[in-house]
């Protein structure tokens, strides 16, 4: 097997990482909670990253007018079917002699991150934005609107008391290093075709 061929493979095989790893976390820190609240984000579901932090979260929120974080969303039916997928398609790809086949699987899965990360963009914003008009506590901006809670996308933000953190986990990075490492096997591929063709 060549190593174009292995190394295609292995970034297949790696991005079913998501499985074990969480893709995203989102922390929460302010005065009252000595120990920060934190919520990571698998590709197929919330998971506490205290004991009891979602439903803390869901209890601060409900002040605010804020939706509570659900057990499940339609994303967490389709992103392990696409995944698992596009890990047997890669595979398969791997044994293709044509290695621009390489390059599209590499095209196909960036798009499906891309799009992956603006679902998470729009979930944040539907979130922060879309409150209850009932709610407890009610605050706006400077200019007399409705103040928003959406966390930041990528990055820290301070919202109200609260510190917000929103950053990749290694469930990201892994599936970063699978997308590349698949690149790497097309441009590796296509310079050794070029080194054999006859001068």
């Amino acid at each position: 097997m060549t190593k174009p061929k292995i190394m295609m493979v292995s970034g297949a095989v790696i991005i079913l990482t998501l499985f074990l790893f969480p893709l995203w976390n989102i922390t929460l820190e302010a005065p009252q909670y000595p120990t920060p609240l934190e919520m990571d984000i698998y590709i197929y579901k919330f998971a506490d990253t205290h004991p009891h932090d979602i439903k803390n979260i869901n209890l601060m929120n409900h002040y605010v007018g804020m939706q509570e974080i659900p057990e499940t969303i339609p994303e967490f039916k389709i992103f392990p079917i696409v995944i698992i997928f596009m890990a047997l398609t890669g595979v398969l790809i791997g044994f293709f002699k044509n290695y621009k086949w390489y390059l599209g699987w590499f095209i196909i899965m960036s798009v499906l991150a891309c799009a992956g990360i603006y679902d998470f963009y729009l979930w944040e914003y539907e979130y922060g934005h879309n409150l209850d008009p009932k709610a407890i506590l009610k605050f706006t901006n400077p200019d007399g609107s409705v103040m928003g809670f959406q966390p930041p996308l990528l990055g820290s933000e301070d919202i109200l008391n609260f510190r917000v953190h929103s950053y990749p986990q290694l469930g990201a990075f892994f599936l970063g290093a699978g997308i590349l490492l698949c690149l790497f096997a097309y441009i590796t591929s296509k310079k050794n075709q070029k080194n054999t063709l006859p001068s």
